[in-house]
């Protein structure tokens, strides 16, 4: 089993033990997820590119930083265990389709963004 499955599992197991089964929906696992999301957008808001680059070599952000990816990542893998998507090929399957969608030819060095798949 990979490590995300592992995790998927531990994430499972630690809900059922809390009897919270009914609240992680996937309405709920996604707004929780937004709502981290944010918390990880609050860390660097108000940040110069150049300070948001260097945020992990000031240790208590960095401790915040991480802290809110490790959330991202838990109800990520939650919802995804809920929904049954395997988080891995769904990710390989898109890092495909962009493969496809942004040619190195047509798009490096470039942050245009790709026609609309017909």
């Amino acid at each position: 089993m990979s490590e995300l499955g592992e995790l998927a599992v531990r994430m499972r197991r630690f809900a059922h033990e809390r009897e919270w089964e009914r609240f992680h929906t996937p309405k709920n696992l996604a707004m929780a997820l937004a709502g981290e999301a944010g918390e990880v957008l609050a860390e660097l808001q108000w940040l110069t590119p150049e300070e948001s680059a260097r945020v992990m070599d000031d240790e208590e952000a960095a401790g915040r930083l991480r802290g809110e990816v490790a959330d991202v990542t838990l109800y990520l893998v939650r919802l995804a265990d809920v929904l049954g998507i395997d988080l891995v090929a769904a990710a390989h399957a898109k890092l495909d389709e962009s493969d496809r969608r942004y040619t190195v030819a047509e798009y490096r060095g470039s942050a245009r963004k790709a026609p609309p798949l017909s």
